[in-house]
């Protein structure tokens, strides 16, 4: 596919967004992509290394977006709770979406996404530095 044709535009989210599942956090990310698409809500695209895999579990659903490609589908198991196509992620995206492999995006309808969108920088502590005491 064209990059030309995308009824899309995929930028860095410029602050952190956070991914709650019944008010446990699923993911935390200063790199999530934001998507905008005409006539829907954004969507965030958030790195898996920033995603707790641990509570997802990919199932057999797929889907196929013309523009994208084709998504895989996950259902997250927390707490004893189970919900079916939670988070969906590309694989293989097509060209015009090649940015967001390797990320997953989540169902707003199961989640709450907050997103702050004031550039915040990423703070972490050295592995060498010794742990901070008060």
């Amino acid at each position: 596919m064209s990059d030309a044709i995308t009824p899309f535009t995929i930028a860095a989210a410029p602050g952190r967004v956070r991914v709650l599942f019944e008010g446990h956090e699923v993911a935390d990310s200063a790199r999530a992509l934001r998507l905008d698409e005409r006539g829907h809500e954004p969507v965030y695209y958030l790195p898996r290394e920033d995603v707790q895999m641990s509570v997802l579990r990919r199932n057999d659903h797929a889907s196929v977006c013309p523009w994208k490609g084709k998504a895989s589908w996950f259902t997250i198991m927390r707490d004893a709770t189970i919900v079916e196509d939670v988070a969906w992620s590309y694989e293989a995206p097509h060209d015009g979406a090649a940015i967001i492999a390797g990320h997953v995006a989540f169902v707003a309808e199961h989640v709450d996404i907050e997103a702050d969108e004031t550039p915040q920088p990423v703070r972490k502590v050295p592995p060498m530095d010794p742990p901070y005491v008060e």
